[in-house]
């Protein structure tokens, strides 16, 4: 429906607090985080009504965008409780007052602009607030890329929302190397601990001990918040499903995976580097080896490069198998190369042993007494990693795995990925454990094409 020049003409200027700082919310930082809001301190927070208009459009989706439309909208109807939001409520704990505008009048929207596009009532929005308020800084956050350049060529201040960022490159890598005296790496041989954090080790963190007056001369251990100090790894005497290490990283991330005191591992890494076929060998191990996990849970968040789930055809199981498929290939690779694999790994989820699942059917849940590994983390947002991780019963350890340059989700980056965000938060926790992957060994031709395509 075409947006009547006339009633835009009639409507008054913006209403807004005394707060020097103004912010405009698109829609999609809402769907993004229902409770972004919060987030902004000593702020009049405007909400145009037309983002209102689209969350409402969202509301019936049964994805992420869908419970995060509902609650935003439960979240404003509490605010309306405490008063008309076109004059203003006033978040007390964020120090800052959230209004709803209608949209604002027709001669703050540049000609060249069409007003039946919502982005571009938003944008006017930012621009008559610009005008109205002066002495104000105006600041439009969106996660929306064009509507920022759109924003940058009207002088509107535009940012994206990152209420939690990590920069890649700065993550924590899980593992460092440390120049020691000889006499260290003896003792270390000899006592099987040095019982001293005078490294300033994080708990769970790896080390390479490196001689001082001989490089080659070397040992690897971790930091052991409960000794106090740097302890042996894990070292299977014989294969894991058939899975030995070929690298220290790979060393580092096995030694976690089978550790029953950590309960949750995070493993980066790029295409090739084992994370997933590590993950599933170590949780097949302890799971029907061992008996320590009651079943091994996989599942990964479905996120089409293409056309959407519904346009596959069959029933809901035969609509997941083109996402599920690279689990079900690396589990049918530990079972044997025969053609008995599939039939084996299928035994396995009859006898309920081995569940591969997507990660919709986890939300709500509380899983107890398993090993849940979630694949290709890196498309999911914190406040989705936090809802699976929570949903960990007793005896439960989570395995995150992914690679933070492969993101599908449209709404999160490397530097705003659920995964490495859990990295960040979780790091020096006594149950964690973190370990980035930069080593390729899928194939020669996988490693080069990860290293210069």
């Amino acid at each position: 429906m075409a947006v009547d020049p006339k009633v835009l003409n009639d409507r008054p200027p913006i209403q807004s607090g005394t707060r020097k700082r103004k912010i405009v919310i698109d829609t999609n930082v809402i769907l993004f985080d229902a409770l972004a809001l919060k987030k902004f301190r000593d702020a009049d927070i405007h909400i145009p009504i037309s983002v209102i208009e689209e969350v409402d459009r969202f509301k019936r989706d049964l994805g992420e965008n869908g419970r995060n439309a509902r609650q935003f909208s439960r979240f404003i109807d509490e605010l309306r409780d405490l008063g008309p939001l076109a004059k203003g409520v006033e978040l007390e704990a964020a120090k800052s007052t959230v209004f709803v505008n209608v949209d604002v009048n027709w001669q703050a929207m540049p000609r060249e602009l069409d007003p039946d596009k919502a982005d571009n009532r938003i944008l006017a929005t930012a621009l008559a607030l610009q005008a109205q308020y002066k002495d104000a800084a105006v600041e439009l956050v969106t996660k929306d890329i064009n509507l920022r350049i759109r924003a940058d060529v009207y002088a509107v201040f535009a940012k994206d929302y990152e209420p939690e960022r990590v920069e890649i490159d700065e993550m924590y890598q899980g593992h460092r190397e440390i120049d020691v005296e000889p006499a260290i790496i003896e003792e270390f041989y000899a006592e099987k601990i040095i019982t001293s954090n005078t490294f300033a080790l994080k708990a769970n963190q790896y080390v390479v001990m490196k001689d001082l007056s001989n490089p080659a001369h070397s040992a690897i251990g971790r930091f052991s918040e409960k000794d106090n100090g740097i302890v042996p790894i894990m070292v299977p005497n014989e294969s894991i499903w058939g899975i030995h290490p070929r690298n220290v990283e790979q060393t580092f991330a096995m030694d976690c995976l089978l550790n029953d005191e950590i309960l949750f591992v995070s493993l980066v890494g790029k295409a090739g580097t084992g994370k997933t076929l590590m993950a599933l060998a170590a949780g097949l191990f302890k799971t029907l080896d061992e008996g320590r996990f009651q079943r091994l849970l996989v599942s990964r968040p479905i996120f089409p490069m293409g056309r959407d789930i519904g346009y596959l055809p069959g029933d809901v199981e035969q609509k997941l198998n083109p996402w599920m498929q690279p689990i079900f290939d690396n589990v049918e690779f530990l079972m044997g190369a025969d053609k008995k694999a599939a039939g084996r790994a299928q035994e396995l989820i009859n006898q309920g042993m081995l569940n591969i699942e997507p990660l919709t059917y986890i939300r709500g849940r509380s899983i107890p007494n398993q090993y849940l590994i979630v694949d290709e983390a890196q498309n999911l947002t914190p406040h989705e990693i936090k809802t699976i991780v929570t949903r960990a019963g007793q005896g439960t350890k989570v395995v995150l795995t992914g690679d933070a340059y492969q993101i599908d989700n449209p709404y999160v980056d490397s530097a705003t990925s659920g995964l490495t965000y859990s990295v960040e938060r979780m790091k020096g926790q006594r149950l964690s454990a973190h370990v980035s992957l930069s080593k390729g060994e899928r194939s020669e031709l996988a490693e080069l094409a990860a290293n210069i395509l």
